[in-house]
C-alpha cells in the first residue's frame, strides 16, 4: 500500500468514527499504526472523546497483546 493510500485510509477511518483530524494535535508522538488500532477498535460516530480513550488503550498495550490474551483465555 502506497503511503498516499494509507492516508487515504486513515482519513476515512478518522471520518468513520467521527473525528476531525484537523482537531488531533500535530504533537501528538504516535504511529500510523497505533492510531488505526485504536480508530478500528471503535464503532462507527463513537466521536473524539472515545479516540482518544482508545488510542491511550492502544498506546500502553503492545501490539498483538490482545490476541496473545485471548488465546490464553480459549486454551484454558
Amino acid at each position: 500500500m502506497s503511503q498516499a493510500e494509507r492516508f487515504a485510509h486513515l482519513l476515512k477511518e478518522f471520518e468513520r468514527v467521527g473525528v476531525d483530524p484537523n482537531t488531533i494535535s500535530a504533537g501528538l508522538a504516535v504511529q500510523q499504526g497505533d492510531v488505526l488500532r485504536a480508530l478500528s477498535a471503535l464503532p462507527d460516530g463513537a466521536g473524539p472523546a472515545a479516540f482518544l480513550s482508545q488510542l491511550r488503550i492502544v498506546m500502553t498495550t503492545p501490539a498483538g497483546a490482545d490476541e496473545h490474551s485471548t488465546s490464553r483465555r480459549d486454551s484454558a
